[in-house]
């Protein structure tokens, strides 16, 4: 029984703030997130400049993954869904793996998902601009794990990033419920309750 009180408070705790919508004074700015210039999976130039006045948030995949980017994605489709009605809302997912993910191939993951084009960009470019924006605008780590089997070739953040609509980090949120013990099933879905809660503060 007292093995399972740590995870029972963290859960309970979780589960409160998720059930609260933080203003977006409450929400922690966490820096500028600067500069970029990349491709979308319609081939057309993308930088920062091209958010600005929306809310979104980033997630990061390679789309031959057999981990935990598919769920990712996923959990990125069910955002696309329930937040539908903001007008200003989108979601930008970046590629860890630029060799191999061109324009096509993000084309063809994205229509896998159902990805709105209009709401949903897939972002790739050259090896050194892609690792520039994860490592200097989003502080998150991409290792090449040197693993033989096709899918795990890149040890990855999961982490979902809540940009604002000036271009300042405001949130990470868990990206799939992988991140959780077993003993804590509804976690997850209590930080999803926080990240919509934080988006629709935000797009107000």
């Amino acid at each position: 029984m007292r093995m399972l009180v740590g995870p029972l408070v963290i859960l309970m705790t979780v589960m409160t703030i998720g059930c609260h919508r933080p203003t977006v004074d409450e929400l922690t700015v966490y820096g500028e997130l600067g500069e970029f210039s990349l491709t979308d999976q319609s081939g057309k130039p993308i930088t920062q400049a091209d958010l600005q006045g929306k809310v979104w948030v980033a997630g990061f995949i390679f789309t031959n993954c057999t981990g935990p980017c598919p769920h990712v994605t996923a959990t990125m489709a069910r955002l696309q869904k329930e937040m539908a009605d903001l007008p200003n809302f989108r979601l930008v997912t970046f590629t860890v793996d630029p060799e191999r993910d061109n324009v096509a191939q993000l084309a063809q993951y994205a229509k896998q998902f159902s990805a709105d084009p209009a709401r949903w960009m897939f972002l790739t470019g050259p090896e050194d601009e892609i690792q520039r924006v994860l490592r200097e605008r989003f502080k998150v780590h991409r290792i090449a794990t040197k693993n033989p089997m096709p899918g795990q070739e890149f040890d990855h953040s999961t982490k979902l990033i809540l940009v604002d609509a000036q271009g300042q980090i405001r949130g990470l949120f868990d990206g799939w419920a992988g991140s959780y013990s077993s003993e804590m099933p509804d976690a997850f879905e209590a930080n999803l309750d926080k990240l919509r809660e934080s988006i629709r503060s935000l797009a107000q």
